[in-house]
């Protein structure tokens, strides 16, 4: 601690805080660092997973051939849907020559239907992942915040018994330091927990989408599989 008099500007009480105080705000920083890293990630992936399936829809549902339908492109982050539609198209056309019989029809159908859920949930996988970052900052980021304010009143206390003086002067570095945590903490807990919740949302809305759609593709190979037998 520095004497009486001694500069309280937020800079110089970070430069001048207890070491642990110093590195619980460098976690702190970090995390706030990672969690808008994340968030600006995610921004972008799920505005390209939407325009590229309204993409995808329209082309769907312009009276497109099935097996004209154009897939390329489907290596692209935001092509979730394309992936969706190639995963059943593949074994409706694969079976296609054998589509011949009422069970042949269901076979094919649910084959397609198992590997368009588990596309599905590789696309949901993909496109959640860091989420977790996310929660786990929202989660863990006030308590470490929190541990960072125990210590620098803990400091302040300190400071009272070395000095034997209870003047505002004494104690004010500690709990200013104290509070420099707490509101670090806060920083990066609040936008991690926003972010979580809006890409949360965004992800159930894909998954709501994606699940629609793979049963407009199966109603559609369905209908004409049922029409060549």
């Amino acid at each position: 601690m520095e004497p009486v008099g001694q500069n309280l500007s937020i800079v110089s009480l970070i430069l001048h805080a207890d070491p642990v105080v110093q590195v619980i705000m460098g976690m702190l920083a970090v995390a706030s660092l990672w969690s808008w890293s994340v968030a600006i990630d995610k921004w972008g992936l799920f505005g390209d997973l939407n325009s590229r399936s309204q993409e995808f829809e329209k082309q769907f549902w312009s009276g497109r051939a099935i097996d004209q339908m154009d897939d390329r492109g489907s290596d692209k982050a935001g092509a979730a849907m394309a992936r969706v539609f190639a995963a059943g198209a593949r074994e409706w056309l694969d079976a296609d020559h054998m589509l011949a019989t009422p069970a042949h029809v269901q076979m094919a159908q649910e084959r397609a239907d198992r590997l368009m859920g588990a596309a599905i949930q590789r696309e949901l996988a993909r496109a959640g992942k860091g989420l977790s970052v996310l929660a786990t900052i929202a989660a863990a980021t006030p308590f470490i915040g929190l541990f960072g304010t125990v210590w620098g009143i803990m400091n302040s206390f300190t400071s009272i018994a070395t000095n034997q003086q209870t003047n505002l002067a004494v104690v004010a570095p500690g709990i200013a330091e104290a509070l420099i945590a707490t509101a670090l903490g806060l920083a990066a807990a609040i936008p991690a927990v926003i972010f979580y919740n809006k890409f949360a949302g965004d992800l159930d809305r894909l998954g709501d989408r994606l699940e629609s759609f793979s049963d407009e593709v199966a109603a559609r190979f369905s209908r004409r599989a049922s029409e060549r037998v």
